[in-house]
């Protein structure tokens, strides 16, 4: 998976290899602008062939710093370029302050704010730079580091970009105020200079106005360049929306690490382990339950099942209320059918050890009976052992590796984290179920390591309302609490990994460990907002729990498969068709 860098494990990496000697802070800053300005022209050859005009607002910090090295280089490629200053200069740290005296050499720097125009004089003021027809915008005024309210630079963006007064309220509030076409490109260093990096939320009170709503497009970014490791802002929130496309620039500190925050936040970007070994029977690949609702409710869990099937359980079984085996039959050929109508009756279904995992929530209903069917499910211990680890690949990064050669019987994250043999059996909480939880705090407190919730936005607020009002909160200032905050903090209080959904899905295990399964930029998609789609993905963890994946890494896996399935259909998906899609996306990378 691919490391992501908070703003101030950044910073801290920054401050050792500078404090090693290794580099000056300087350079640093000639090298990100100099990898500002080879983004810019490999995303646009055209700017490279000719010379073009230039807008670069800098801010006081080391943000602003790169800005001026960009102002720099563009003016001695042959461009015209203009830079405006916003911000207390005398607050600058000294390397910025260089960096603007080297541009100063070649240009002058218009002054907005303290030392300049006054902030409020900018509503009335003229910017020099009439034009920028096949022009470029560098946003340069913030960086990573932002912390503080950024509404009072919100306004100066807008009266930039318009060119005219602030937007008449009452027209932002009738919708009268549509997409504003632009003829320059808006490049953004680190992130657009609004948002906060560990979280992508907008740092401004400014959000609260109407007329935002008008203005949001024009401040969105074509491209944003940031440096050595992507930040949470490309993936979380408004942050994917508003920086365009992304490129990472190399400042030449090779595999530097910053310990200071020692909790991991990762991409989930592939799929590991998933091929199955030959010549082993179906049970050795576990033996999957699946509990549906009455019938005509039976649709939810039938697409789970299908999806834990398709992803590699050996056996599926659902398990359904008496009178919806007929309706179930009907519809199911390789899954097979129980009859479970209350506790008692799957209490004596689990006694059968080969099932090692258990699916409850889709269609499931809420009512008494579902409630003890969750507190049977959750009471009972036994677990079959999960199947032998799949045999190395080899090359490829996103099959493998498995945990030795020789015989051994787990997958590598199961042997990290002493699991196996005798294990609790491993239960998905979805849909009906996570309200249930809500409703009983004696279930909920019975949640263990073994589970995986999966809850979306509305059964997230029901299960944790503490942790999402503080997530709904408006930002004021950084780093705001962000949906990697907000996750981890709920998988810490249920003690079980917790997968947020969203097109920012978010996963996090009791210890702190996280991803960010992002279907944005090249793996947006849309299409998923389906009706059943959870239900599928709700499988696809139970299969590969059945299979012998730890609880986070069947979360991470599944989900990033199940944007693999939506992206290799396209447009027109249906929740039934993501398990049909899997064996082409398996084939994909070559199992």
């Amino acid at each position: 998976m691919t490391e992501l860098l908070t703003a101030a494990q950044m910073k801290a990496i920054e401050a050792a290899v500078i404090a090693s000697g290794e580099v000056t802070g300087l350079e640093l800053m000639e090298r990100a602008g100099r990898g500002v300005v080879e983004a810019i022209f490999e995303e646009w050859p055209e700017f490279r062939a000719t010379s073009h005009r230039a807008v670069v607002l800098c801010g006081p910090g080391g943000n602003g710093g790169d800005g001026f090295v960009v102002a720099r280089l563009l003016k001695e490629w042959g461009w015209e370029v203009e830079v405006l200053f916003w911000g207390d200069s005398s607050k600058s740290p000294s390397d910025a302050k260089e960096a603007r005296t080297r541009w100063e050499a070649l240009g002058k720097t218009h002054d907005y704010g303290k030392g300049g125009v006054p902030h409020w004089a900018f509503e009335y003021q003229e910017f020099p730079s009439r034009s920028l027809n096949d022009g470029l915008f560098v946003d340069a005024a913030f960086g990573a580091g932002l912390s503080r309210d950024t509404g009072k630079v919100a306004r100066f963006f807008e009266r930039f970009m318009h060119r005219r007064a602030i937007l008449d309220l009452d027209d932002a509030r009738r919708g009268l105020v549509g997409h504003i076409e632009r003829p320059w490109k808006v490049v953004a260093i680190d992130q657009p200079s609004f948002l906060c990096a560990d979280s992508g939320k907008w740092l401004s009170t400014y959000t609260d106005d109407l007329r935002y709503k008008a203005i949001e497009e024009p401040l969105c970014a074509d491209l944003t360049v940031s440096f050595h490791r992507a930040r949470p802002v490309h993936y979380l929130g408004i942050g994917p929306h508003h920086c365009g496309k992304v490129r990472i620039a190399d400042l030449g500190l090779g595999q530097a690490q910053s310990a200071s925050l020692p909790r991991s936040l990762t991409l989930a970007d592939e799929a590991i382990g998933v091929q199955k070994l030959p010549a082993l029977h179906k049970y050795s690949h576990g033996h999957a339950l699946i509990l549906s609702g009455p019938s005509g409710r039976g649709g939810a869990a039938r697409l789970a099942a299908r999806g834990a099937l398709r992803i590699g359980a050996g056996v599926v079984t659902v398990g359904c209320p008496h009178e919806a085996i007929p309706e179930n039959a009907a519809r199911l050929d390789a899954v097979m059918l129980v009859p479970v109508h209350d506790g008692e009756e799957l209490a004596g279904v689990l006694s059968d050890d080969r099932i090692n995992a258990l699916c409850l929530g889709p269609g499931m209903g809420t009512a008494e009976r579902e409630a003890g069917l969750l507190r049977v499910a959750l009471a009972h211990p036994a677990g079959s052992p999960p199947p032998p680890s799949p045999p190395h690949k080899g090359e490829g990064g996103r099959v493998g590796p498995s945990a030795s050669e020789g015989n051994q019987t787990l997958p590598r994250p199961l042997m990290e984290r002493g699991e196996g043999r005798g294990a609790t059996r491993r239960l998905v909480l979805d849909a009906d179920a996570l309200t249930i939880l809500s409703q009983h705090p004696d279930l909920f407190a019975a949640l263990h390591p073994a589970c995986v919730l999966t809850p979306h936005a509305g059964e997230f607020a029901r299960l944790f309302p503490d942790i999402a009002e503080k997530l709904a909160a408006p930002a004021t200032k950084g780093p705001a609490y962000s949906k990697v905050d907000a996750t981890r903090e709920a998988a810490a209080r249920a003690g079980c990994v917790v997968l947020y959904k969203g097109p920012d899905t978010v996963i996090a295990d009791p210890s702190g460990r996280c991803a960010i399964n992002s279907a944005h930029y090249d793996r947006a998609a849309p299409w998923l907002a389906t009706a059943g789609s959870g239900d599928v993905l709700a499988g696809f963890i139970t299969g590969l729990l059945a299979r012998g994946f730890s609880p986070f890494d069947a979360a991470c896996t599944a989900a990033w498969l199940h944007v693999e399935c939506a992206l290799s259909f396209g447009p027109g998906l249906i929740a039934e068709d993501l398990a049909e899609e899997l064996p082409k996306v398996f084939r994909a990378l070559g199992l």
